[in-house]
């Protein structure tokens, strides 16, 4: 009796003792968690496909409307052209992620005077946070290269100062800074090895790749299949542009295989940024798209070739694969655009990359589904959408009381 006694209370504390181990475990998993959400926190970028929400229209829904819409496709990631209130406070409490934008026009005086950024800051950012989630803030678009040479001489002291203005204000750990680049940065780019910046674009690019590589920023891209397609099209295979079977081409130096432009295009990115001493940055695509209607002269731009290409870039993208020369790391891109824009100067296909109509209604179908009333409002936020939100906490404010919690659980 004595003995089963004695044998019944060894394994009862051996009971209690793995469980106790196993609160600990729980613990200390809950506590890295915590450590490592803080630095996902400060990527813009937190998931694989994002849309480009683009107004310079007059006939495209309110931006309450379009809440919406992109909560029933359920895309997540969101970029924007400005720093609109009527979208920040539209997109409160949605748990979609934003990432905003320095207009052009201001980069000169920003560059001058960071008073400039941090007012900027101050009036377009702060006001709106924590409810709206503000991930990231592109400085100007589509600068180097294009822009007359004034702005891209301002272009790393503008970044350099909202970054002054971000950590000035204690923000610099919760919003990441970028820049989205043309094709018009590249030298050469192809084939993909062959790839190189411009010279007189290095001048301004690799101070800002020194400062995005520090704050282990991507290098941000726009990429347009179409585009280079439209102007070449008795060379280009269309199947190769559109992610359709095709021979594809062969990188002769690297010995890859290429199925599809815009791979070929990322891997040029890669090549350049390795040729330029930055050859840990990753590559995001933050500008990609098909015209589904154009003028006479500018081929390709049809209903179902941009179907096609959308279709098969969100497939692709959700397979959450690398490029034939950085396999290891998924391509991630915004598609351009949600709407097609009626305002938009240039050739008749500017006025066309939508995925969705004025009415709201999906332009062709690629897998996403729209609102099923016109009177769709946002909905409640998910368990996700409120871990979304914890980043709002004080870092150091979180670790803290984890740390408490911890030692009296192990005491």
């Amino acid at each position: 009796m004595l003995l089963s006694a004695t044998i019944k209370a060894t394994a009862n504390g051996g009971e209690k003792m793995r469980n106790l181990i196993g609160f600990r475990l729980l613990l200390l998993s809950l506590f890295f968690c915590i450590l490592q959400s803080d630095f996902i926190s400060v990527n813009a970028f937190t998931g694989y496909y994002g849309v480009n929400y683009g107004r310079v229209a007059d006939n495209i829904p309110s931006p309450e409307r379009v809440v919406a819409i992109l909560r029933a496709a359920k895309i997540r990631n969101v970029k924007i052209f400005d720093a609109n209130h009527s979208v920040l406070n539209a997109f409160k409490g949605t748990g979609l992620e934003l990432n905003v934008m320095v207009p052009n026009e201001i980069l000169k005086d920003m560059s001058d005077d960071t008073g400039i950024a941090v007012q900027w800051v101050k009036e377009n950012v702060q006001p709106f946070l924590p409810d709206t989630h503000i991930r990231g803030i592109s400085v100007g678009n589509e600068i180097l290269g294009v822009t007359e040479i004034g702005v891209q001489q301002a272009l790393p002291g503008a970044i350099k100062n909202l970054y002054n203005a971000l950590n000035k204000l204690q923000l610099a750990d919760k919003i990441e800074v970028s820049t989205p680049h043309s094709a018009a940065v590249f030298a050469n780019s192809f084939p993909p090895s062959s790839s190189t910046f411009k010279e007189d674009v290095l001048v301004y690019l690799k101070p800002i790749l020194e400062l995005f590589s520090q704050n282990k920023v991507p290098f941000y891209v726009n990429f347009y299949p179409f585009l280079v397609y439209k102007g070449d099209p008795e060379h280009i295979d269309i199947n190769y542009a559109l992610f359709k079977s095709n021979s594809g081409i062969y990188d002769v130096k690297t010995g890859l295989h290429y199925d599809n432009m815009l791979d070929a295009q990322i891997d040029a990115t890669y090549t350049a940024l390795e040729a330029a001493g930055f050859g840990d940055m990753e590559v995001v695509v933050s500008e990609t798209g098909w015209a589904s209607s154009g003028d006479k002269d500018e081929e390709g731009a049809t209903v179902e070739n941009a179907r096609t290409y959308n279709y098969n870039l969100r497939k692709r993208l959700f397979k959450k694969k690398g490029t034939p020369l950085k396999p290891k790391i998924p391509v991630r891109a915004y598609v351009f655009a949600l709407f097609n824009e009626d305002l938009k100067f240039g050739p008749g296909s500017e006025r066309h990359f939508g995925l969705f109509k004025a009415d709201g209604t999906i332009a062709y179908d690629i897998g996403v589904t729209g609102p099923k009333s016109a009177a769709a409002s946002p909905s409640s936020l998910s368990l996700k959408d409120i871990q979304a939100r914890c980043w709002s906490v004080p870092y150091t404010v979180v670790l803290m009381a984890c740390l408490q919690f911890l030692l009296l659980a192990l005491s």
